[in-house]
């Protein structure tokens, strides 16, 4: 990773498993306000009107996601997960997105970094070279799902 996306910067932007919407704002005005905060919401007005909430509407080259399908019911979460991939391969988004989902990671990843417990480490950096649109019933992602859950133990399960 680039070390100037490890500086603040109103063009990148995290989307939280719980909502972080600002009470006294409207909804409108909660999605405005990355353009708010960069001068930029009178000349692009119009993309307030349709966002991933505040991150897509600010046009970043990197979106940071924390559990953002962690709270859906299963059909929805896995029809999202297809839209996300879809979303940042037409963006051209670099994504670093959080999940306990092992399927999910396998399904929407290109690299998985497996955390150990706190303080966190990576134990195990994984590439998935599957080509997009990816089948979930695919052979090598669950050979991959097997080796990540291998690195807690819980391998011998599946």
């Amino acid at each position: 990773m680039p070390s100037a996306w490890l500086q603040p910067d109103p063009s990148r932007v995290v989307v939280f498993r719980n909502p972080t919407l600002y009470p006294w704002r409207t909804v409108w005005q909660n999605v405005a306000l990355g353009l708010q905060a960069r001068g930029e919401l009178a000349r692009q007005r119009d993309w307030v009107d349709l966002a991933l909430a505040r991150a897509l509407v600010n046009d970043s080259g990197l979106l940071i996601l924390d559990e953002p399908l962690g709270k859906l019911d299963s059909l929805t979460r896995l029809a999202m997960q297809t839209e996300l991939v879809a979303l940042w391969q037409r963006a051209g988004l670099s994504v670093l997105m959080v999940t306990h989902d092992v399927e999910e990671a396998w399904f929407m990843a290109q690299r998985v970094l497996v955390m150990g417990p706190r303080p966190a480490r990576v134990i195990a950096e994984l590439v998935v070279d599957r080509p997009y649109p990816r089948h979930r019933g695919d052979e090598a992602l669950a050979t991959l799902r097997c080796d990540a859950l291998r690195h807690f133990g819980l391998d011998a399960s599946w």
